[in-house]
């Protein structure tokens, strides 16, 4: 399954960079490389590295249950390429609303998964809005879950008191949706109809 390899290259590569810093360094998402070097990798690659372990097994294991029904949806609208490209363009897109505010920034990094992570988790919502996802062992209905998600990202990206990308959070999130609705639009029905007809 494509979602198994992208876990395993993302362990791989985030296990690798940890042994050698300057390749953490050269991975990771850093504003000046991409302007003054033209390192457009970044914009990648900072997909596939990450600050630790708790990190990499947040992100990989909330991939590892989504992403492989989102692997199937995308697959039977566009092939299984087309869920790859969905993953890596997600990547990106999460990333450019951070990348731009902090162009200028010699003292802004970002690295992790979590925004093509997000935009998988929203293709799941919006095609199973009831869906159980377990929160510290207690089941929280798809859709509440990702209101409480937006809701606390938008919230903690204006506030800025910590080090995670909540504004990539968003970001992927919205992509996600608006990936699945532009392949599907029949989808934007499906939802609604699920939505006025609580399943658990």
């Amino acid at each position: 399954m494509i979602t198994l390899v992208l876990i395993a290259i993302t362990v791989l590569v985030s296990w690798q960079a940890w042994q050698r810093p300057r390749l953490l360094d050269r991975l990771m998402l850093w504003p000046p490389a991409i302007d003054r070097q033209r390192q457009y990798d970044r914009l990648v690659t900072h997909g596939f590295v990450h600050a630790d372990w708790q990190h990499l097994l947040f992100n990989m294991i909330t991939l590892f249950f989504f992403g492989r029904f989102a692997e199937q949806l995308v697959t039977q609208m566009i092939g299984p390429v087309g869920f790859v490209l969905f993953y890596l363009s997600a990547i990106v897109i999460a990333i450019l609303p951070s990348y731009l505010r902090h162009r200028h920034d010699a003292r802004y990094r970002s690295l992790g998964a979590s925004g093509a992570v997000s935009a998988v988790l929203f293709a799941f919502i919006l095609f199973n809005p009831w869906g159980l996802i377990f929160v510290f062992f207690l089941p929280v209905p798809a859709i509440l879950y990702g209101v409480f998600y937006v809701g606390y990202s938008f919230w903690m990206d204006r506030q800025g008191t910590d080090n995670v990308n909540h504004s990539a959070h968003l970001s992927g999130a919205i992509y996600g949706v608006l990936f699945m609705l532009l392949m599907e639009p029949r989808i934007a029905g499906h939802f609604l109809s699920a939505l006025m007809n609580p399943s658990f």
